[in-house]
């Protein structure tokens, strides 16, 4: 077995934890690839990566091509000469960069594959009212989230998790997990297992991209339903509603809720108001809203936007 030289591949935070933990490891990457410098925010400033900033501290060196099939890149990375590529919220690689180093490329999901390949694991379990996720390392191959598995870790989805307190707990446990599957590839101890032989649900569940339309919340949908989509969606890319207030409507997002289960004869999507709180009323009781945000406002407390917000006797959600 060849002395490791990793390639790492990644770009949010999510990946910058497991390139910290490989870096705190003492393992041996020779290289970053990440996504090109980009602008962003309100001043169009252009932006480097998460991963590329923690990459430059360490004095690693940073790829960051438009192309990966691009012959400068794939001379570039040769140069490199890795023995083993590990992925974390990347893009998907073409089979030239993926087949390349001797010990194969490994990707980092937040799943438990087979279930929720695709783009949008943690949001999906959540929305779904899963009880349990995880993550899963696996060689990558030609489709999307396929390859065989290495390793594969669980976690419970408690009640109030959103899907950014359970990215941030994934986050962490699949770093945990990629320096277990280096350790298990220096030792030759890998035996991949194909997906078709993991224990899952009799029909696997995917996590497509999510779209603005995926967002818009639907308040005839049973309350767990509704109280799930939402905090699937919390804080990004967050779900939204219509607000008809008197003859005036509005987008507003909505962040934080709770669910008060209690028989009731208001109309579906009606707003019911109190001093410092505010209902809507649903098939079996009401979602009493925590956070919300309005137009050209900042995220806030339900008690602070009535402060500001006057409500029509008739106002509802859409």
């Amino acid at each position: 077995m060849d002395a490791l030289r990793i390639v790492f591949m990644g770009t949010p935070d999510f990946a910058v934890a497991t390139l910290s933990a490989l870096m705190e490891n003492k393992k041996n990457v020779v290289g970053v690839i990440t996504a090109p410098d980009r602008p962003a925010g309100r001043g169009r400033k252009v932006q480097e990566s998460a991963v590329k900033r923690y990459a430059l501290k360490k004095n690693i060196k940073v790829l960051q091509p438009t192309n990966l099939k691009d012959e400068a890149f794939l001379k570039e990375l040769g140069s490199l000469n890795a023995n083993l590529q590990i992925v974390v919220a990347f893009r998907m690689l073409p089979k030239i960069v993926w087949q390349m180093p001797k010990y194969g490329t490994f990707n980092l999901h937040a799943s438990l594959l087979p279930n929720y390949r695709g783009a949008a694991p943690i949001n999906w379990a959540i929305i779904n009212g899963e009880t349990e996720t995880g993550v899963t390392t696996f060689f990558i191959d030609e489709k999307i989230d396929t390859g065989k598995i290495i390793l594969r870790k669980k976690t419970e989805i408690k009640k109030e998790d959103t899907a950014g307190i359970l990215h941030d707990k994934l986050m962490m446990i699949g770093a945990e997990l990629v320096i277990d599957t280096v350790k298990k590839i220096e030792n030759d101890e890998v035996t991949p297992v194909p997906q078709s032989e993991m224990e899952t649900t009799a029909q696997v569940k995917d996590a497509p991209k999510i779209h603005k339309d995926t967002c818009k919340i639907d308040w005839s949908l049973p309350i767990n339903d509704i109280y799930n989509h939402i905090r699937g969606l919390s804080p990004y890319p967050s779900a939204w509603t219509t607000l008809k207030n008197g003859e005036e409507s509005m987008v507003i997002k909505i962040y934080d809720v709770d669910t008060i289960l209690e028989q009731h004869n208001v109309a579906t999507g009606e707003l019911v108001v109190g001093k410092t709180e505010l209902k809507v009323a649903v098939a079996q009781g009401y979602i009493d809203l925590r956070e919300i945000q309005l137009p050209g406002k900042r995220r806030m407390p339900v008690k602070d936007v009535l402060n500001g917000l006057k409500l029509a006797k008739n106002a509802h959600l859409l």
